[in-house]
């Protein structure tokens, strides 16, 4: 059910007990059953969200941006699809969809996306990975790893219980 002051046209796909908080613009995507969309957030055309997902206040996902079932996105996590970004060609005209790469992005099963989080085009984050507050990824994510700082780095991989340098896990 929408909130006050929300912007959905008539080219998105809603499941079933989605709930859309206040200040929403949602255009041409999809959002699966059950999930949550907090305010300010906006979601692209070609934007795919799962079913009961967390997708927090002031959140841009863009198109090209795939969110798998179950995912957390934290406030103010922005998905980048450009990595070439410009306004103009270089004759001065106006760019359009055809002047530019869409670079898709996955964000799998059960991953968690920590608030303010910066998510390059052309990743992968895997099932059940976390993304630290603050990260900027720019490259794939591994299932399971923890991943944190700028750019973000495995901090912990799931599989070996390993930390930055090696280490190994604390007691």
């Amino acid at each position: 059910m929408p909130g006050q002051f929300c912007v959905i046209t008539d080219d998105v796909r809603l499941g079933r007990d989605v709930r859309i908080y206040n200040f929403v613009n949602l255009y041409g995507c999809t959002i699966g059953d059950e999930t949550r969309v907090g305010t300010f957030v906006e979601i692209q055309k070609g934007a795919r969200v799962g079913a009961r997902c967390k997708i927090s206040s002031h959140t841009f996902i863009c198109e090209g941006v795939e969110i798998e079932d179950e995912v957390f996105v934290g406030h103010g996590v922005q998905f980048i699809n450009d990595r070439r970004p410009r306004a103009t060609n270089p004759d001065g005209t106006p760019q359009s969809e055809s002047d530019w790469t869409l670079e898709r992005t996955v964000v799998r099963r059960g991953a968690s996306i920590g608030t303010g989080a910066v998510i390059l085009g052309g990743v992968e984050i895997g099932e059940r990975a976390t993304v630290g507050a603050g990260a900027v990824v720019t490259k794939s994510v591994p299932a399971g790893a923890t991943v944190v700082g700028n750019p973000a780095r495995v901090m912990r991989n799931a599989d070996c219980g390993l930390r930055v340098g090696g280490r190994e896990p604390e007691s």
